[in-house]
């Protein structure tokens, strides 16, 4: 009997944003729609987003911008082999990840990133 790999949507969302489309993306969110900023993981910035959180990240080299999600699961193991079984394309290669944090990177058939990790590893 095989068990069933448990996924959820994580609270977080990502926008990697070229150099030249930064300042005015924070500003957009922070001046602009007055969302309340995250400030408790600088350099990083942040803003609530509903029962979300979006990181607007600055990425060098990037000519328009990216939108990235976060998915959680119980157990990371079962994900990566679930996910590997179903043809899902990993790319752990997109961005580094700090060194024992259970995660992995996949991309979804319409090339959107993916964080896949363990629930209590959640970037929250």
């Amino acid at each position: 009997m095989t068990t069933r790999v448990k996924f959820a949507a994580g609270r977080n969302i990502a926008m990697k944003v070229p150099p030249h489309q930064y300042e005015a993306t924070v500003s957009f969110y922070r001046d602009v729609l007055s969302l309340k900023e995250i400030t408790k993981h600088p350099p990083s910035v942040g803003f609530e987003f509903g029962s979300n959180n979006l990181w607007i990240d600055q990425v060098p080299g990037m000519s328009q911008a990216e939108t990235w999600f976060e998915i959680v699961t119980d157990d990371i193991a079962a994900a990566s082999q679930h996910l590997e079984a179903s043809g899902v394309v990993r790319c752990d290669e997109i961005e580094p990840l700090p060194q024992n944090f259970q995660a992995f990177w996949v991309t979804s058939p319409a090339a959107i990133i993916h964080l896949v990790c363990k629930d209590s590893e959640s970037w929250s």
